[in-house]
């Protein structure tokens, strides 16, 4: 497995945006692909498979979600529309088309984008993807926003990452969930991370069906987001007519739970959409 990049320095840029600054850093030539971490991870979510991305001839663009990472926490509202919308305007500053590889919610605000800017986007990589709310939507989410408040976040937070990452768990997942958590007791970070576990992924469901750029849905077998996640990912698949991967052994985070099988996929369908440089 490639080795872990995590003490790695990196070259961190920031976009400017109206109510505050998006972090992300650019590695590579090519074709651009975005990487959009989800809720409560940082950019460096990809630190396996951007590597291998890059060294395949892309231009690979990580970027940290508002008010996580390196990104202000000085904004109003969080949720998938102000995450699109920040990835649309990334995909304008570098110089677009794109196709995004977005985690979770990341995944909704990617669908988001591809139904608003379809010029900007040649394809889409779901992973543990959250693109509706699902059952019981609004009883979770009230759920998570009362385990997840600003006061004990942090906490909560390190608790329950373990279970996300049922399966294999990346030989640095120690030292990874102490730096995700030592970003959350930095001053604001709490409570722009409190606000955006309230986003409501009704919008991208509404979207899925009007999709028309080639997508890849991966789902890890054991992610327990889902009571059923074979039945979810296949949905996803069938609704937007893309691809689908399960991935053994893996949880919320394929790309760097299992990194080998996630980036041997990710290459071979991007390699299908015929980028150009």
């Amino acid at each position: 497995m490639t080795q872990s990049p995590y003490f790695q320095a990196s070259s961190t840029k920031f976009l400017q945006r109206s109510e505050g600054r998006i972090s992300y850093e650019v590695t590579g030539e090519g074709p651009l692909l975005v990487l959009v971490p989800g809720m409560g991870d940082l950019r460096s979510s990809y630190r396996f498979l951007s590597p291998v991305l890059v060294a395949a001839g892309y231009r690979v663009a990580s970027t940290d979600l508002r008010g996580h990472g390196e990104s202000d926490t000085t904004f109003s509202s969080y949720g998938d529309a102000e995450t699109a919308d920040d990835i649309g305007a990334l995909i304008g500053e570098l110089g677009g088309p794109a196709v995004i590889i977005g985690n979770s919610m990341g995944a909704g605000a990617a669908v988001l984008v591809a139904t608003d800017h379809p010029e900007l986007i040649k394809g889409l990589v779901l992973l543990g993807p959250w693109v509706r709310n699902g059952a019981n939507g609004a009883f979770k989410r009230a759920l998570l926003r009362v385990m997840m408040n600003r006061r004990w976040a942090s906490a909560m937070w390190k608790a329950y990452l373990p279970k996300l990452y049922a399966g294999r768990r990346p030989n640095d997942f120690d030292e990874y969930r102490d730096r995700v958590i030592k970003n959350l007791r930095r001053p604001g970070y709490a409570k722009a991370f409190s606000l955006t576990t309230r986003t409501d992924h009704s919008l991208p469901e509404a979207r899925l069906k009007s999709l028309r750029v080639s997508t890849l849905v991966v789902m890890g077998e054991l992610d327990i987001d889902w009571a059923d996640p074979f039945a979810e990912a296949k949905w996803i698949g069938g609704t937007v007519r893309g691809e689908v991967l399960m991935v053994p052994g893996a949880g919320h985070y394929p790309q760097s739970q299992q990194p080998d099988i996630v980036s041997g996929a990710v290459l071979a369908f991007v390699a299908k959409l015929g980028l150009d440089a």
